[in-house]
């Protein structure tokens, strides 16, 4: 069981590498080419971001068939996590004066452990 927890967590990571470059991109290009606002920004990229992690968690991490029922709950899983990040954007970004551009990064840090555990429940069940 360990050994299998192991590689779907390593699984899990490689997907939101890639999940967090794409967000991240996003998430720059509307902070600077677009002018928006760094919030704005944040809850594009996110959304953006979210149907890529769908598939991406359906067919690498959790290796289970997409549905129109993992599709509705999958970013039901993920309510937490945004409004944890933008909280945390927030806070790091007004509070600790971290840069806007580098927030997200150490706000997602916090939030990857939390989302392995509540989106496999939610791909699993479904």
């Amino acid at each position: 069981m360990r050994q299998f927890m192991d590689h779907e967590f390593n699984k899990f990571i490689v997907v939101g590498i890639l999940n967090t470059g794409f967000y991240y991109s996003v998430y720059v290009v509307g902070l600077h080419v677009v002018i928006l606002p760094y919030i704005l920004a944040h809850i594009v990229a996110v959304f953006m971001s979210m149907i890529g992690s769908f598939f991406l968690n359906c067919y690498i991490t959790f290796e289970v068939k997409p549905t129109w029922k993992r599709f509705i709950n999958f970013p039901l899983t993920q309510l937490v996590n945004i409004v944890a990040t933008l909280a945390m954007l927030f806070i790091l970004v007004e509070c600790f004066r971290i840069n806007s551009s580098l927030a997200p990064i150490a706000a997602l840090v916090v939030t990857v452990p939390i989302t392995f555990v509540v989106t496999g429940k939610v791909m699993k069940a479904a």
